[in-house]
């Protein structure tokens, strides 16, 4: 159980796949931007808790494959990846001002897939287990 965040109440192990794309597909992910584009995500990420299991910054996007707290929702996790990097990367590269005229550097949404080691086909195979009979017409639900 080493992989597993432990607290007093809680032990957890989140992960997901994130994926998000600069505005328009650019491909300005390249040389000195995508160094700093990939320390600043790793910056980010030690200061929110959170560890990355793998990362890829492509020409014009970023996947994340990461383990996070359970105080933290993927959704605050992408808005404070995005945010921060976005605003310092057009600041420390003004030659992005150009093309990212309105200071939108990254697109509007994001993708998010749940990782993990269990599937869910063996969840459902658990809770098979632990289904009592006489409830079994009460469909999803188990009642013990």
């Amino acid at each position: 159980m080493s992989n597993y965040r432990k607290n007093s109440h809680s032990i957890t192990n989140l992960s997901c796949h994130i994926v998000w794309a600069t505005k328009y597909r650019y491909s300005v992910l390249q040389g000195d931007i995508q160094h700093r584009c990939r320390d600043l995500l790793i910056q980010i990420c030690n200061s929110e808790n959170v560890q990355i299991l793998k990362g890829v910054v492509s020409k014009d996007y970023v996947h994340m494959h990461v383990e996070y707290p359970p105080s933290l929702s993927v959704s605050i996790l992408v808005k404070k990846l995005k945010g921060r990097s976005s605003r310092l990367i057009q600041k420390e590269f003004p030659k992005l001002n150009k093309q990212y005229w309105g200071r939108h550097f990254w697109e509007v949404g994001y993708g998010a897939w749940i990782t993990g080691q269990l599937t869910d086909e063996m969840v459902q195979e658990y809770l098979e287990h632990h289904k009592d009979k006489p409830n079994s017409e009460k469909g999803n639900w188990i009642l013990e």
